[in-house]
């Protein structure tokens, strides 16, 4: 089991509204220097108009930094799918995060079932696994149906307990449900807090440990260390006053949560 960083890990250092925003090759950067030896390129709109040459200096980026990659999309359509297996097979990638919905598809329990059965065999062939990650959009049991009627070993979970939430599904009951399922984990803690006046509450993300995220229950029911899991840091960090202070904070989580999992880690 390896602890890594995401895309979303510098959601708001690569974002356009920053200014000097951080590229893929910079990320990269970034996380060995922060001694991580895995970065997942999950939902990064720039990847898909990278040309092979593109790619492939990606790939020797990592290699040179000692990095091993996943890849993250969305969507269960065949060639979109075929199209990120591409991808994986230049990047030596073992794992695709992908979700059941799309920006244009929002596939029906025996749709999505038939789009994962037809391409199944494609990751198998090429031994990537497809890792479906839970959130509101789609229930869990739903998501976890799909995968029992596959029911192979290189189809599973994306657990991310915050996700669904907003879907008032409880963090515990999503870990109990989908644990023995689990092929990757997003890590991220979250919390409720009051708006101006006590007029509702704000979901945000908030530090590792600080929040509601019961950590110790969810690595004891998925054990990610016995079972080669790799933890994907990731943050919901709301913007701050200014640029600078949010990408600020959001180095000061990250390297706060690389802090918290190591420690964890190393109590075991």
């Amino acid at each position: 089991m390896a602890i890594g960083l995401s895309t979303y890990s510098f959601f708001w250092r690569a974002s356009e509204r920053v200014p000097n925003p951080l590229d893929l090759p910079a990320m990269l950067q970034h996380t060995a220097a922060l001694g991580v030896s895995v970065f997942q390129i999950c939902d990064y709109k720039g990847l898909e108009a990278f040309s092979v040459t593109q790619l492939r200096d990606l790939k020797q980026q990592a290699d040179a930094l000692g990095l091993t990659l996943e890849l993250g999309t969305r969507g269960l359509e065949t060639a979109h799918l075929r199209k990120y297996l591409e991808y994986a097979a230049i990047l030596d990638v073992r794992l695709l995060r992908s979700m059941f919905n799309s920006n244009t598809s929002k596939p029906t329990p025996d749709q999505a079932f038939a789009l994962l059965e037809a391409i199944m065999p494609a990751f198998v062939e090429q031994d990537v696994k497809l890792a479906l990650e839970t959130y509101e959009q789609v229930p869990t049991r739903t998501i976890l149906d799909a995968i029992e009627r596959v029911d192979s070993p290189w189809l599973g979970i994306c657990l991310d307990p915050g996700n669904c939430v907003a879907a008032l599904e409880h963090p515990t009951q999503v870990i109990d449900m989908t644990a023995k399922r689990v092929l990757n984990l997003h890590v991220k803690d979250f919390s409720f807090s009051r708006r101006d006046g006590w007029v509702g509450f704000t979901f945000a993300g908030c530090p590792m440990g600080e929040g509601l995220l019961d950590y110790d229950y969810m690595k004891a029911r998925v054990r990610p260390n016995e079972r080669q899991i790799n933890q994907i840091i990731e943050h919901w960090l709301p913007w701050e006053q200014d640029a600078a202070s949010t990408c600020a904070l959001e180095d000061q989580w990250t390297r706060h949560n690389l802090n918290y999992l190591n420690t964890k880690q190393s109590e075991e």
